[in-house]
């Protein structure tokens, strides 16, 4: 049933079109694999002089300035600098009012080297204690040299609260990338869901892979500076490199980006979970070991039984190897990923999974693939409304190009792909709710390309919850059309 509300009706080939939209999303019959072409920029990366790599003026200043959730319930965040000159202070102070600094907190430092790279000291401070829904402004740095910014602290843990979550995989450091940065940083999006490869360093060799790293931690500061990043480990994130003597996985990284794991019991930083707002999001390894006994299986185990979708009613998890994938490039390589823990994602009602790693983008419809073993002979996916929806979002413009060959015919289980970068908004509306839009860059103009309207899993498709809490069920946006559909 469609329901307006406001005074005021949306014209009839609106409702027309609306319906058309909302019958085929539920019935799965479009199939859509996109032919848009686009003249994209060259997949270089952008010159080291570019001022998208500036680097702040004064002796010692903070650069690389990055924030990420420093806890289960977003009462606290983590700060990341980088100083080049000097060790320098790692404390950060911090208070509500701009220019008025009432509390402050001590970090560490650390640095590393990687081949004959000598890293910066990299400052790590947790920020803790906070308030939700309030904006927080922070100073980094010592003396004239010193940097200031802010962050805003989500609203507390409540199932009907509403935030908007961006999307982002594979982001490199070209010029597409920078058009996705923009676009991205004009969509309003609170927090960057990130599912993994940063900076592609490791495309370079010696010396040029840190100074890589540093240009990336440079180039996205002007987003995550102010807002948090939840960050993903993906396979450019590996940097086993035996030729320059490098063979301990995820150095760069793990020295460069903290995460929050040991808030959720994780016994590793590339694995955990944060709660924020009504979302519980889940992060997982596709690059590290997940069969039945490890550690990563062990803690994810525990984790969906802690999940509480009375309070945190919209369930996400992220990877980087996508479990479904209709495009050539890494074809199947998140299938051991998915014979492992499908069936878990799908008794626990998962309602989206990102993923990247494939530059290309692409949405599934709730399907599953549980049932197969060696003897039924049931290996096709199935429509399954207690299935995840799998957003591969690999799309974020790097030097490796576009992954533009799809498997032909369109599989039954993929909605909609194209090959093009771009980035994708989540904004969850309510416990019911959520719009869901990817963006195209569009020869580098953003253009909405695929929109959604999702159902949770846990409450609009139990019909008796609904029932009970049907003072819960309100407009889904203020200030549009108060447009409410009811399935």
């Amino acid at each position: 049933m469609l329901v307006t509300s406001g005074g005021q009706l949306p014209s009839f080939h609106f409702l027309i079109i609306l319906f058309i939209i909302v019958t085929t999303v539920r019935s799965g019959s479009a199939r859509i694999t996109s032919t848009f072409t686009r003249s994209e920029w060259p997949s270089t990366d952008i010159p080291l002089d570019n001022e998208a790599f500036a680097i702040p003026k004064g002796h010692n200043a903070p650069q690389q300035v990055h924030i990420t959730q420093g806890d289960y319930d977003g009462k606290a965040v983590i700060i990341t600098w980088v100083t080049t000159d000097e060790s320098g202070s790692s404390k950060v102070l911090y208070g509500t009012s701009e220019k008025k600094y009432d509390f402050s907190a001590e970090g560490n430092v650390t640095n590393y080297t990687f081949s004959n790279y000598s890293s910066g000291y990299i400052h790590h401070c947790l920020v803790h204690g906070l308030e939700h829904d309030t904006k927080y402004y922070y100073k980094i740095g010592d003396g004239g040299s010193s940097r200031e910014f802010w962050f805003q602290t989500p609203p507390k843990i409540d199932p009907d609260t509403s935030y908007t979550f961006g999307i982002i995989g594979d982001l490199g450091q070209t010029y597409n990338s920078l058009s996705t940065l923009e676009h991205y940083m004009q969509s309003g999006a609170q927090t960057v869901l990130f599912v993994g490869d940063l900076s592609y360093a490791d495309r370079y060799e010696f010396n040029d892979v840190g100074v890589r790293w540093d240009s990336w931690g440079q180039f996205v500061e002007r987003s995550a500076a102010y807002q948090p990043w939840i960050w993903t480990a993906g396979n450019h994130e590996i940097e086993y490199l035996p030729k320059m003597g490098e063979v301990l996985p995820f150095k760069s990284y793990l020295h460069r980006y903290a995460t929050p794991y040991m808030a959720s019991q994780s016994t590793n930083p590339l694995w955990y979970a944060v709660r924020r707002a009504s979302a519980h999001i889940i992060v997982l390894s596709s690059y590290s070991p997940f069969v039945k006994y490890t550690p990563q299986w062990k803690w994810l185990r525990e984790e969906l039984k802690k999940v509480d979708r009375e309070k945190t009613p919209w369930l996400i998890v992220l990877m980087h190897a996508p479990m479904y994938s209709s495009n050539v490039a890494h074809y199947m390589e998140g299938e051991s990923m998915r014979a492992v823990f499908e069936s878990w994602f799908v008794h626990a009602k998962v309602d989206l999974i990102f993923a990247g790693h494939v530059h290309a983008y692409e949405r599934s419809y709730r399907i599953s693939n549980i049932h197969y073993n060696i003897t039924n002979g049931d290996r096709y996916p199935i429509p399954d409304k207690s299935a995840p929806v799998y957003i591969t979002v690999g799309d974020g413009g790097n030097q490796e190009g576009l992954a533009g060959r799809f498997v032909d015919p369109q599989p039954e289980y993929s909605s909609f792909r194209e090959a093009s970068y771009g980035h994708s908004t989540l904004e969850i509306k309510n416990r019911t709710h959520a719009f869901y839009h990817w963006n195209r860059n569009d020869d580098g103009k953003k253009v909405p390309t695929d929109s959604v309207v999702f159902y949770n899993q846990y409450w609009a498709r139990n019909l008796q919850r609904r029932r009970l809490k049907r003072n819960h069920i309100r407009t889904i946006e203020r200030g549009h059309c108060h447009l409410l559909i009811r399935v």
